[in-house]
């Protein structure tokens, strides 16, 4: 058994070493640019403004983040490719894939191309290691 002293040092000492542990792993994730920046078009803000006028974050999630309705979009280029999802945006039908209903945006080609680059732009981030970020509730949702 540890008295009150010891105690202490142990408590301050675990303490002030998982600070800096802390502290150093803050400064390597702000070292490290992960985002590629510098590959944004004019193409890329104008697909992320269309991910943003269409509300397409109410159904799907990218990087994580989003609803869990629809299916996760990182690295959706990977597992779909440019056509199917340039074909998805430019219909002009509703449809339902798996009985979730897919609104028809009914987009332009300029359009579509925009949202693939922005696909593409978020496909290209590093995700250290990992191939999607997922919640443990859209796991089912993924490529349906």
């Amino acid at each position: 058994m540890l008295s009150k002293k010891q105690a202490r040092a142990f408590f301050l000492g675990g303490t002030t070493v998982t600070f800096l542990i802390f502290i150093g792993l803050t400064i390597f994730s702000f070292g490290k640019d992960q985002t590629h920046k510098e590959n944004i078009t004019e193409s890329v803000v104008r697909g992320k403004h269309l991910w943003e006028t269409n509300n397409c974050m109410g159904c799907h999630t990218i990087l994580g983040e989003g609803a869990y309705y629809a299916p996760e979009l990182t690295k959706v280029i990977d597992r779909r490719g440019e056509g199917y999802i340039k074909a998805v945006l430019m219909t002009p039908v509703s449809w339902q894939p798996n009985g979730r209903k897919m609104v028809a945006y009914g987009m332009s080609e300029q359009e579509a191309e925009d949202m693939v680059e922005f696909f593409k732009w978020i496909d290209g981030i590093d995700l250290n290691g990992f191939e999607r970020i997922v919640s443990p509730l859209a796991k089912d949702k993924i490529d349906n």
